[in-house]
């Protein structure tokens, strides 16, 4: 017969109660393990709980950039800016007498001489005024002599005795009543003629009809503006200076000008006048500059460019376009700072905003935000953060001067290969 199995009694005493685990991160097993088997487990949950507890330390990963060295301009540097072609003297003519505008002789764009008849008011008025203006005088005349007359023989008869000198000097202060009439009669005619003279509308010297301002039919005041001619003997290209450049481009003698129409052809150009207050719509300083001799060909209205160039050391910084960043509607760029005694091994970047100006091919100027001798970033920057550390491909050379004249940067180009 089988021996029945008999469970060995284990007595509360032998059974070693091992005091609670600490958590560190592991869940252990809710299993409930055997009692005989619990020194086993007790190893096994020290080795785990060991390995659960090492911790990888994270490595702060170093980006490679591209740096450059920002420079001002050596040499000559170029301002441009457009413009359009105008006259030096424009006039506004009117008429110097009221009345009603009986015809308009000419038309926009007409080219017209000194002298020639514009417009011609209605001269019936100023025909009447003349016409009572010449009665007047003749009057007068009639009086002075008769006066005259009358004098001639009071003075014969004074010379003989016949008559007290008292009547003599009346008779001399009637005639002088009358010649003085008479020249204020005179006087009066000569203006009632030219007021009627003053019916016809001309020019005052050669130039171009370009704007009409009263119609046929129109009565005018004596004044208003009828006829806008543009004298065509000097003509200017109007622009307007930034206010961050007025001070800089006043002393600027090499300006040259060219038209849209004939890129190829370079006028010669000089400031005549500069502003001494801004425009309140555009905010920019009106500018005039005046084209010696200029071509028959150079017809008011054309757009045209006024190149001012400045020689020598200038302000202007200019960078890549691969530069910038846009960081929620501002422009900024990375500047690169080399850690203290790295020895060209490493730095950390920083976002700087700024202020662009205009653009030249893949280079954008910056008016405000950096300044000459900083280094900065110009490729990857959509992948950097601030106080990121990074490390140039290869070791930043010190600024030099541009050579090439109009070239404001020394680009420090680090491409690998």
């Amino acid at each position: 017969m089988p021996v029945p199995y008999a469970r060995p009694e284990v007595a509360a005493a032998d059974i070693e109660v091992l005091p609670p685990l600490p958590y560190s991160g592991c869940r252990p097993s809710r299993r409930k393990p055997a009692a005989a088997g619990l020194a086993v487990l007790a190893l096994l949950a020290s080795l785990t709980l060991a390995g659960c507890g090492k911790q990888t330390e994270s490595v702060e990963y170093v980006r490679p950039v591209r740096l450059m060295q920002l420079n001002p301009a050596a040499g000559k540097t170029a301002f441009e800016f457009s413009g359009e072609v105008r006259p030096r003297v424009e006039s506004r003519l009117g008429f110097r007498v009221g009345g009603k505008i009986a015809a308009r002789l000419v038309d926009v764009g007409a080219t017209v001489r000194k002298g020639q008849p514009l417009a011609r008011l209605d001269p019936t008025d100023l025909a009447l005024a003349e016409t009572g203006a010449r009665a007047l005088y003749d009057a007068a005349r009639t009086d002075r002599d008769l006066a005259q007359s009358d004098l001639k023989r009071y003075n014969e008869l004074a010379a003989k005795g016949f008559i007290s000198a008292a009547e003599q000097r009346r008779r001399q202060a009637t005639y002088d009543s009358a010649a003085s009439k008479l020249e204020q009669a005179q006087a009066n005619l000569r203006n009632q003629s030219n007021q009627t003279a003053y019916a016809v509308l001309t020019a005052d010297a050669d130039g171009v009809v370009t704007a009409i301002d009263t119609e046929v039919g129109q009565v005018v005041t004596p004044g208003q503006p009828v006829i806008r001619v543009a004298q065509t003997a000097e003509k200017e290209v109007a622009i307007g200076l930034p206010e961050d450049q007025v001070d800089m481009l006043r002393g600027v003698s090499e300006v040259t000008i060219r038209t849209w129409s004939e890129p190829d052809r370079v006028l010669p150009g000089h400031v005549r006048e500069i502003s001494a207050a801004a425009d309140p719509v555009t905010r920019t300083y009106p500018t005039r500059v005046s084209v010696p001799n200029p071509p028959a060909d150079l017809r008011l209205g054309m757009t045209a460019v006024v190149t001012f160039t400045r020689n020598g050391e200038s302000a202007a910084i200019r960078v890549p376009l691969t530069a910038l960043l846009q960081d929620r509607g501002n422009n900024q760029v990375w500047v690169y700072h080399a850690e203290p005694g790295g020895n060209g091994g490493g730095g950390t970047v920083k976002p700087v905003p700024v202020t662009l100006g205009q653009a030249d091919g893949n280079l954008i100027e910056v008016r405000q935000g950096l300044s000459p001798g900083q280094t900065i970033v110009t490729a990857g920057v959509h992948l950097l953060r601030a106080g990121q550390k990074v490390k140039p491909m290869q070791s930043v050379a010190p600024a030099q001067p541009a050579s090439n004249p109009g070239a404001p940067l020394a680009a420090l180009d680090s491409r690998q290969g």
